[in-house]
């Protein structure tokens, strides 16, 4: 049997080249000409310049590598320089900084504050993407509850649905997949519970889910032969000639159709598919 594999959100690159080209742009473009910021309400000089707190803070990320410290200028800069075009941009690499430093929760808010704050910026769509990023990457095994991977669905799509031209679409549609196939493993696991204990109304229950909401996923081929095998021991034939034929239609090739076809074929039968069954209207855009 398959079992869900642990998604793991900090492989390879996780984000240093992406973000790695905005701070070279901030620093590029921000720190040319002033030396420090005035509040415009109230005439206020902060005690450091903005431009040398967000230079320390590029240092501590970029040379130093040192993660909170460097959320930490950031987050001066925004307190000191509140409105400034700084403070917009500093909000932005804070987030980043408490990425890279897995403090996912303070990187969800700051990335949520900044989209808030500047939904029409460029860099919006890269903040969207952290808050994907932060939910995806604390995603638990199977065995586990997988809240976060349900949030970090719904923030790859806000990413896909507001910024779907943006560098960040492809890669959080790709994550959106994976992190369906988590959610698909989470429902084959307590279906597998629920038919070893011979609970089969509850195991069916699950595995539909997985035929019905995530008919995409690496996980519908068990889940089609498990349903195969818990309307077999119910004695409900017809159902169970169904999901072994649709998966035999869809899949020929997999070694769950094969356990799936032994099963059909000792009950005396072959796999033949019952239009009115609900397993073959979840795949009436497959089977046409």
């Amino acid at each position: 049997m398959t079992v869900g594999l642990r998604v793991s959100g900090r492989s390879g690159c996780r984000l240093r080249a992406l973000a790695g080209c905005l701070t070279l742009a901030f620093v590029a473009t921000s720190l040319m000409g002033c030396s420090y910021f005035k509040n415009k309400d109230d005439g206020y000089v902060p005690d450091v310049p903005a431009d040398r707190l967000y230079n320390e803070g590029v240092f501590l990320l970029n040379d130093k590598q040192d993660y909170k410290e460097a959320a930490k200028k950031f987050d001066e800069v925004d307190r000191e320089n509140p409105y400034s075009d700084w403070a917009r941009k500093a909000l932005l690499m804070s987030a980043y900084s408490d990425y890279e430093a897995e403090q996912y929760d303070d990187c969800i808010n700051a990335a949520k504050r900044y989209v808030t704050l500047h939904p029409a910026s460029p860099d919006a769509a890269y903040a969207q993407y952290l808050i994907g990023s932060s939910y995806y990457d604390q995603i638990l095994d199977v065995s586990r509850d997988q809240a976060d991977a349900q949030k970090a669905i719904d923030a790859f799509q806000e990413v896909v649905r507001k910024y779907p031209d943006s560098e960040y679409a492809v890669n959080a549609k790709r994550k959106i997949d994976m992190a369906r196939d988590q959610l698909a493993g989470k429902e084959m696991e307590i279906g597998r519970y629920y038919l070893q204990k011979r609970d089969y109304t509850g195991a069916i229950n699950r595995f539909k889910v997985v035929v019905t909401q995530y008919q995409t996923t690496r996980e519908v081929e068990e889940a089609l032969e498990r349903l195969t095998e818990a309307y077999m021991a119910m004695g409900i034939i017809t159902e169970a000639q169904t999901a072994a034929a649709v998966l035999g239609h869809n899949f020929p090739d997999s070694s769950w159709y094969k356990d799936a076809y032994r099963l059909v074929r000792s009950a005396g039968v072959e796999p033949t598919e019952n239009k009115s069954s609900w397993i073959s209207r979840a795949f009436k855009n497959v089977l046409g």
